[in-house]
């Protein structure tokens, strides 16, 4: 009994403290504020979550039920744009400024009276058969359309300034906006009045900003073998201005020549018709 009324004696004297309900007071409101702002805090952060959500789907115009591609072509390697690449002959070869006088001429596509130097590669099943067209690398469809000189092109935009080429193809099978993946179906190989030459095939180019490559050399190569790419050695305008230049006429040449000479001359002949004439003026006097 004595020990119950030392313990009630001494929690009189605690509560008697003037500190005492203050602090607790204090404690119990600070307890409630930081409750209060729990709660607030966490029903704004699922609100702000869903808000957020509904903006994405919005700003980038996907929606749940959409199909998205994935594109990976750092990791890609680049591909003969068919199936079967073994089975295939490259008929007309790329165009290089730095080749042989043979090589060349081999790589000059006739066009009436005129030669083309083929910016890219021609290719063609070994038994001239068609054969589907594949997308070497994946991308962004930029161009779809028809072409009776070219036989039809698809142009297709990557990373880096790359784009990727498919000229003289039918039954193409994509149009202009879409994303396709690497070996994917593009169209199947067809003819082209440009050149006649390769039947049934498909012109294939490679340009980095808008310089054309030679696709042989990228074949196999990852897609950051572009990154080394050497502008200069492979400058396409200076390829297409040295190839569109006309021959002139030696005889209009010659020509001018002597119409420049007659002229020099005749004025020779009228300032030593003068000389004399006033030599001959002064003997008189």
């Amino acid at each position: 009994m004595r020990e119950e009324e030392k313990k009630r004696s001494s929690l009189n004297k605690f509560f008697k403290k003037r500190w005492v309900f203050p602090a607790i007071y204090l404690a119990s409101a600070a307890l409630l504020i930081s409750m209060i702002f729990w709660y607030q805090t966490a029903g704004n952060n699922t609100a702000d979550k869903a808000k957020l959500t509904e903006e994405g789907k919005e700003l980038t115009g996907m929606h749940d039920n959409d199909t998205v591609i994935e594109v990976n072509q750092s990791f890609e390697n680049v591909s003969v744009p068919v199936k079967n690449q073994d089975e295939v002959d490259y008929v007309t070869q790329f165009y290089d400024s730095n080749a042989s006088m043979d090589e060349q001429e081999a790589a000059l596509i006739v066009d009436g009276n005129k030669y083309r130097p083929n910016m890219g590669i021609d290719i063609a099943m070994k038994d001239g058969s068609e054969f589907e067209v594949l997308a070497s690398l994946s991308g962004k469809v930029t161009a779809v359309r028809n072409d009776s000189l070219l036989g039809n092109v698809i142009e297709v935009e990557h990373d880096n300034g790359v784009k990727t080429i498919y000229q003289s193809v039918k039954d193409m099978q994509v149009k202009s906006g879409d994303a396709v993946k690497q070996g994917q179906v593009l169209a199947k190989s067809g003819t082209s009045q440009l050149n006649k030459e390769a039947k049934n095939h498909v012109h294939f180019e490679i340009r980095k900003d808008n310089t054309a490559l030679n696709p042989l050399d990228f074949f196999g190569q990852p897609f950051t073998a572009f990154e080394n790419v050497d502008k200069e050695a492979a400058d396409t305008e200076k390829q297409e201005d040295a190839s569109g230049e006309t021959e002139q006429d030696p005889a209009a040449g010659d020509s001018e020549q002597q119409e420049t000479d007659a002229d020099n001359d005749g004025q020779s002949q009228e300032t030593d018709s003068h000389e004399e004439d006033q030599s001959n003026q002064m003997i008189n006097e």
